[in-house]
């Protein structure tokens, strides 16, 4: 709707004349005329005294529809937090998720390669050397003979270098020939399967 069709349906709404509402904005009635036919139109000035006159917003008056951009922004301003929170959503189940996927992988993985690695067993080694007895013992995986746990003299462990092996075959025989070589012997005993826990 132009403006002076809005004016004049205001103007009646309010029950003012041409003349009456003339002389509340403070111009002749003929001005009153010219907006409402639409061969003129008032500044903004005699405009924000007309919206105070009929009690109406500028955007209601020059029939400026922002509506639409209101529920526009609106509706772009709800998008835009659905998005953040699907992200946070998103980052709180990563942060959940993820250390409980990687345990449960690495116990997988663990119980995978122990099963592979054939039945936990026990084997120990007794040595004499210098007239002192010393021993160790291994629990060791029987078919890849990796040392799932060892202990024993740390005197045997820091002569021979102990640490430096993963494979019970091997650290038993590094300990046999050391303690042949220097004047001892060693026994070992009849390796034997570890009891489940």
């Amino acid at each position: 709707m132009e403006i002076g069709k809005k004016i004049m349906d205001l103007r009646k709404k309010n029950g003012l004349s041409q003349e009456e509402l003339a002389e509340k904005v403070g111009v002749a009635r003929q001005t009153i005329s010219k907006w409402e036919l639409g061969e003129t139109s008032p500044d903004l000035k005699q405009s924000k005294e007309l919206s105070k006159i009929f009690n109406v917003s500028l955007d209601e008056l020059t029939d400026n529809d922002i509506k639409n951009v209101l529920v526009e922004k609106t509706s772009n301003t709800e998008k835009l937090a659905g998005l953040i929170l699907k992200l946070i959503k998103f980052i709180v189940a990563f942060i959940i998720v993820v250390p409980i996927l990687l345990i449960t992988l690495r116990i997988v993985f663990k119980n995978i390669h122990e099963k592979n690695s054939g039945r936990l067993m026990n084997v120990s080694i007794e040595c004499n050397l210098h007239n002192e007895t010393y021993g160790y013992e291994f629990n060791y995986f029987e078919t890849t003979g990796e040392i799932k746990e060892a202990g024993g003299d740390g005197y045997l462990a820091n002569i021979t270098g102990l640490e430096k092996y993963s494979d019970a075959y091997q650290t038993l025989d590094v300990i046999d020939a050391y303690v042949k070589n220097n004047g001892g012997t060693c026994e070992r005993s009849e390796a034997k399967p570890v009891e489940d826990e």
